[in-house]
């Protein structure tokens, strides 16, 4: 095959049109050959469609296909004459050369393999600077398609064809030369190589950066979690001081208590032995009396003498006075010291432990009170507003109120004016007089027309009361019962945004009423007020807004 190449001259391979070698060259009706590219933009060019040598027209633009003949013929000639030029450059450009191991090398230097500069993808050959010149001067070689040098050149070529891998079928997800795209493809999704690179390159990128922002996330996360065990640990150990504090004070007050009850069970005691003295010696001197008696009534009866025992009988004194003994007891005086006692201390612990726990809590979140004012705008329409925006009461028929997305129509609920998406506020509502409401915050997003359950699920971290008996706390699987010592006239709300925190005091007692925990805010979230339906005026009093006494 080589020599009959040889026998050919290079005008046997060129397009007429742009006169360099056949770059997947077409045969038309007429029989005349041209590059594919040459005779397509030919005829888009011009009004008729006719042969550019032999000028036969067409009334309509032919079928093109590749010539796979010719344009195998072709490819052989450039490399044939590239190989031939190649050799004949060859000069004095094999000067020495060190090359680093894996770097590509020239595949036409003979003694010292020379750095390739670049490879070609229709020769399948590296070549180095001076073997490179005849693709930088020969028209022909010219439009051969190089690249920086790479290895394993075979394997970007087809090895069906023979030809460049240069295209990329969609339907297939393969690479193809193509004569590959023209036959077995014909009907695929076929795009370029450099197309479908740069399309995957910028969907690469956009994952790199997903990737990137999932990374960030996650190390914020542990940012988070980490600052949260900080909080934990400083939490932990403002609690233990707290605690030490609280059971010192227990165990002092326990101490008094035990002393005083030793003291006064000696005290008791001491009591029973003066009295039981007391009674001791009066008995021995009756005792004394009566050994003396008995003594004077011996002699008499020892007398035989009538007349002198009739004298002394009659002569005999009365007998002393003596008390009844049988009556008298000495009780015990220890009952009951110890029950009053127990209570006592009861009491004195109820004290030293809600003095320093609960109550200081609360005194340290009033700290973070805000004046919260109810928002007419998301008010339900049978809800009456102060004018102030302080309270907020039902009432049976509905106001003319204009329809908003952001008014409440699905429960009788308002929200406050200001939202919260970062720190820490607290505020007091009084329900004293009422026998049901609903009482806590809500996310910006709750569903303020549709039926929806109160629960954090849906939204919503509050508390409520029903019948004016029935407290509960609204969690997420079911409403949990409260059971409350005292029934609140005032609740306090407490929220830490940052922790995930909700907690609800009976802001009078001091006392916590439920806590919601470990809950990760997203939204703004809104103070929301419920006071429910006036009941025939039996809850007809309005939920209070108060000022908070933060003074201590």
């Amino acid at each position: 095959m080589a020599s009959a190449i040889s026998l050919l001259s290079e005008e046997q391979f060129l397009c007429s049109i742009c006169l360099d070698v056949f770059t997947d060259p077409v045969t038309i009706p007429c029989g005349h050959n041209f590059c594919k590219s040459c005779i397509t933009e030919h005829w888009d060019t011009n009004d008729q469609h006719q042969c550019p040598l032999c000028k036969e027209q067409y009334e309509k633009i032919p079928h093109l296909r590749v010539n796979t003949f010719i344009s195998e013929m072709a490819a052989q000639f450039k490399q044939s004459v590239s190989r031939e030029t190649i050799t004949s450059t060859i000069g004095s450009s094999s000067e020495e050369q060190h090359t680093d191991p894996g770097e590509v090398l020239c595949d036409f230097c003979t003694d010292t393999k020379l750095r390739a500069l670049k490879s070609c993808l229709d020769c399948l050959i590296s070549y180095c600077e001076a073997h490179l010149e005849p693709h930088q001067r020969i028209p022909a070689l010219k439009r051969h398609m190089l690249i920086n040098p790479v290895k394993n050149l075979e394997s970007r070529v087809c090895k069906k064809h023979n030809r460049p891998l240069e295209q990329f079928c969609r339907t297939d997800k393969i690479c193809m030369c193509f004569f590959c795209s023209e036959l077995e493809h014909k009907l695929h999704h076929i795009v370029s190589l450099k197309e479908e690179y740069e399309e995957r390159k910028a969907e690469l990128g956009k994952t790199e950066a997903e990737v990137q922002r999932m990374i960030q996330e996650r190390e914020l996360k542990i940012e988070q979690i980490k600052q949260s065990v900080t909080l934990s640990r400083e939490d932990a150990d403002r609690e233990t001081a707290t605690s030490v504090e609280v059971f010192t004070a227990l165990m002092q007050s326990v101490e008094r208590s035990l002393a005083q009850v030793i003291d006064m069970i000696d005290e008791k005691h001491k009591q029973t032995e003066e009295l039981a003295e007391g009674l001791i010696k009066e008995l021995e001197e009756e005792i004394f009396e009566l050994i003396k008696r008995n003594t004077e009534l011996e002699q008499l009866s020892c007398n035989e003498d009538h007349l002198h025992f009739l004298q002394n009988n009659l002569s005999l004194k009365a007998p002393p006075p003596t008390k009844d003994w049988t009556k008298v007891k000495v009780h015990s005086l220890y009952d009951g010291i110890l029950k009053t006692n127990l209570a006592e201390l009861r009491e004195t612990l109820s004290k030293d432990t809600k003095t320093p726990c609960a109550d200081g809590q609360l005194k340290k979140y009033r700290q973070h009170s805000v004046d919260v004012t109810l928002d007419p705008e998301t008010a339900h329409p049978k809800l009456i507003l102060s004018a102030d925006g302080k309270q907020v009461h039902h009432q049976d028929t509905s106001r003319g109120m204009e329809d908003s997305p952001q008014r409440i129509s699905s429960f009788f609920g308002v929200l406050g004016n200001e939202g919260f998406s970062s720190g820490k506020f607290y505020y007091e509502v009084q329900v004293k007089g009422k026998t049901d409401w609903i009482l806590g915050v809500a996310e910006e997003t709750i569903n303020r027309t549709g039926v929806s359950h109160f629960c954090p699920q849906n939204g919503f971290w509050t508390i409520s009361l029903k019948d004016g008996r029935e407290y509960k706390a609204l969690a997420e699987a079911e409403p949990i019962q409260l059971s409350l010592k005292s029934k609140p006239e005032k609740v306090g709300v407490f929220v830490d945004y940052k922790r995930g925190l909700v907690y609800f005091y009976d802001a009078d007692n001091s006392a916590l009423i439920f806590a919601f925990t470990g809950y990760d805010f997203t939204e703004k979230l809104y103070p929301i007020f419920n006071p429910r339906k006036n009941n025939d005026g039996k809850n007809a009093t309005p939920l209070i807004i108060c000022p908070v006494d933060n003074s201590d």
